[in-house]
């Protein structure tokens, strides 16, 4: 298990990249880090490795205090984003060279048959005598993640590993990847700023912003219970849809549409509404349907995307999607009547709270 304590580092011009954080990751599971760009998770991942120090804080690998050992001996493997093999090495000399030097080196026809195993494990066994230069993307990615297992560590770190490999490469290796990890058991941390990677690859998700960790959650729950707005509005694709609005005491009230507390359910309250208090209404684009009566709009584009299609149009002055089954006929420039599934959607006070 890693855990982080406190957690902060602010750099030399002043920058505060991480602010008091503090997350636990269970033995053997594999917790993504994601957030935007600069919000602190590589931060933590090189903290995590040894090789950035903390201004404060502490981190515990299974109890024991890690922050005063060198990175080689926190017993930790490391996927970068630009894999940084060795171009003069083959396939092989690169997954055994760690076995190879230090002072826990091995001969080398023992570390051969360890390197074989995880070779097989990552499925590059007929390209371990090429070069570097002479693999794709993702079979250099296989190469480094055989290489960052093949010490046996107890704790991998990836960081952005899929970044510069195409779409469905992306889709293929991060499969492969949760396969692997799960299969021997290694606890794992996964840096990345796209969602879809964390929320297909994770048994957890630390949703970071600014140098705070906003939500640590499944990630389901992340997406259907989020904590504030800034989850809310992170997770999802499409994007949620925001209004800006008031309570009068008996409806929350924005310039296109009201919702009366009495078409809400009462028991998923977090606290009273205030009178005169405003609030930010959340409706994810599946929770609008089409219907024959209900809030008047009009369609501005048409964005396909397989089975579904996102229908953009304007409501309360804000930019706002729709999702529909693709084989719905509409057009561009047409008028629709939108419904609410009223149980379905968020509230947020103006701390950016969930209140509902």
């Amino acid at each position: 298990m890693i855990k982080i304590e406190k957690l902060n580092k602010v750099y030399e011009n002043g920058y505060e990249a991480l602010k008091s954080v503090d997350l636990e990751v269970p033995k053997g599971a594999l917790m993504s880090l994601l957030g935007p760009s600069g919000c602190g998770k590589s931060t933590i991942l090189n903290i995590v490795a040894g090789l950035l120090d903390p201004t404060k804080g502490d981190i515990k690998f299974d109890g024991e205090s890690v922050i005063n050992k060198h990175p080689k001996d926190r017993d930790i493997g490391m996927v970068f984003q630009n894999y940084a093999l060795y171009p003069h090495m083959s396939v092989l000399e690169n997954v055994i060279f760690p076995l190879t030097v230090g002072s826990n080196k091995i001969k080398k026809q023992e570390a051969v048959k360890i390197a074989q195993k995880y070779i097989d494990l990552t499925d590059i066994s007929d390209i371990k005598d090429k070069k570097p230069k002479a693999l794709s993307g993702g079979q250099q990615q296989r190469v480094a993640i055989a290489r960052a297992l093949v010490q046996n560590p107890k704790i991998l770190l990836l960081d952005e590993p899929l970044s510069n490999l195409d779409a469905r490469l992306r889709i293929k290796i991060r499969e492969e990847i949760r396969s692997i990890v799960k299969k021997l058991g290694v606890t794992t941390v996964f840096v990345t700023h796209d969602q879809e990677e964390a929320l297909s690859i994770s048994d957890y998700i630390a949703l970071m912003d600014k140098g705070i960790i906003q939500q640590v959650d499944i990630p389901q729950n992340l997406y259907l219970n989020p904590s504030n707005l800034f989850v809310a509005k992170f997770i999802g694709t499409p994007i949620i849809n925001t209004y800006k609005a008031s309570f009068d005491g008996n409806s929350l009230i924005t310039k296109d549409f009201s919702i009366k507390l009495s078409e809400l359910e009462n028991s998923r309250f977090r606290e009273e509404f205030k009178s005169g208090e405003d609030y930010t209404l959340a409706i994810r684009p599946e929770h609008l349907k089409i219907s024959e009566g209900g809030i008047p709009v009009e369609v501005i584009s048409i964005e396909m995307i397989g089975r579904y299609m996102i229908v953009h149009f304007d409501l309360d002055n804000e930019k706002s999607r729709l999702l529909v089954d693709s084989n719905i006929l509409i057009n561009e420039g047409d008028r629709i009547n939108l419904s609410i599934d009223y149980p379905s959607i968020y509230i947020f006070d103006k701390d950016d709270r969930r209140v509902y």
